[in-house]
């Protein structure tokens, strides 16, 4: 079978739904009484289904079908397809095997093999690359793409040597856990979207020396950048203060490719459809939020209280890989025609972008208020009814979109 990124992306769509409706489930577990699945064993399968079998598989589709797009004739991309294939029957296996048993055999050899398929892509992708333009500045980003999601499996591989020998210490325990989700979402996520901006965007060095220096601060301050997630522990001064400069740093590169980007690109976005033209907008003010908590996230007071309360925790999550990678991912397949839009999916994804909203809000007021321990009432039947607008949006986009998919394969 020839790679067609509209197969692929229908599973994605697929994905993505299902993650939300275990996210409605757990919340129904909070909120009402429901006996059936441990709420742990839920929540495992949840995060791993989100990133192997929704994030990850659409990352590797895009970044594939980039490759199609860029170098049509020297590339014989059908291998991949037993690359995501592999990727996706592990990732049913990890949503399965996670509900019924937690962490077993099941469940952790599907978690295994994935980590591997995710170094035979990487490996492979990798050797297509290089085939492409040495002007193309999101072969840079592709590659340090790859590279972050191969060095995240270290966390992975750590975690599995002290379960193993049952040797748990908790702070080891946390910053392998830790290490693994910041190389995966502001490593292996965030670089992969950048690449595809860039790809879309059509950024040159020519056009804009920043546009290769935004690639070099993000890269340089992302390894330090995960001791942000480690300021709980006890660092040394000179190792505390760099990663507050790594902070820093991206705060600046950031705001200042935004500023060159409204500069140099409002005209070509405004050719856009308004609720693209709107996601885009979500995305970049969510990016600019989470760029700003990691910096505020550097004064001791403000990290006590942040990593003591998990609403919060949840919240900084729930922005990075709800309202930034996967609104961004959305955007991204609708404004590249990779599937057509009607107004039921424009209807649809507007719905979703309004639960991820709805979903931070109550999040952060929940996260906010604990500090001084004050209860909001309802708190977690207003999170069940903003996951009823998140699956609701997901719902009607992927159905309709799965309805074009299919009209498209069978032209």
């Amino acid at each position: 079978m020839n790679f067609n990124s509209k197969f692929w992306l229908k599973f994605s769509l697929i994905n993505l739904l299902i993650v939300a409706l275990l996210g409605l489930l757990m919340r129904y577990k909070i909120g009402f009484e429901f006996p059936v699945f441990n709420q742990k064993s839920l929540q495992h399968s949840h995060s791993h289904f989100a990133f192997s079998g929704w994030i990850s598989h659409t990352l590797m589709v895009l970044m594939i079908a980039y490759l199609s797009k860029k170098n049509q004739a020297s590339l014989s991309l059908n291998k991949y397809n037993y690359i995501l294939t592999a990727n996706l029957i592990c990732a049913y296996g990890m949503l399965i095997s996670f509900i019924i048993q937690g962490y077993g055999g099941f469940s952790i050899t599907f978690s295994t093999v994935t980590l591997f398929i995710s170094y035979a892509f990487g490996y492979t992708y990798i050797k297509d690359l290089k085939k492409l333009p040495t002007d193309d500045l999101s072969k840079k980003w592709f590659s340090a793409a790859v590279f972050f999601n191969i060095i995240s499996s270290i966390g992975t591989f750590v975690l599995a040597y002290m379960m193993i020998n049952k040797n748990i210490h908790q702070e080891e325990y946390l910053a392998s856990i830790y290490y693994y989700l910041h190389f995966q979402y502001n490593g292996w996520f965030f670089f992969a979207c950048m690449g595809l901006l860039y790809g879309f965007l059509n950024l040159k060095k020519e056009e804009n020396a920043f546009f290769d220096t935004t690639f070099k601060l993000f890269f340089f301050s992302c390894i330090p950048a995960y001791f942000l997630s480690t300021l709980w522990a006890d660092l040394p001064p000179w190792l505390y203060a760099l990663t507050a400069i790594a902070a820093l740093v991206q705060v600046f590169a950031w705001y200042k490719f935004l500023l060159i980007i409204i500069r140099t690109k409002r005209d070509y976005l405004t050719n856009f459809p308004y609720f693209l033209r709107y996601i885009l907008l979500f995305v970049a003010f969510a990016m600019s939020v989470k760029v700003l908590l990691q910096l505020g996230s550097t004064i001791p007071s403000v990290s006590k209280l942040a990593f003591g309360f998990r609403p919060i925790v949840i919240a900084y999550l729930h922005l990075v890989l709800l309202a930034i990678i996967s609104l961004f991912i959305l955007f991204y397949i609708y404004a590249n025609h990779l599937i057509h839009s009607n107004k039921k999916i424009k209807l649809g994804v507007i719905i979703f972008s309004v639960g991820v909203l709805l979903n931070e809000v109550i999040l952060a007021i929940q996260g906010v208020a604990s500090f001084s321990y004050t209860l909001i009432p309802y708190v977690d039947k207003l999170l069940f009814g903003a996951a009823i607008v998140l699956v609701s949006g997901i719902g009607l986009t992927a159905i309709y979109s799965i309805k074009k998919v299919k009209t498209a394969l069978n032209l």
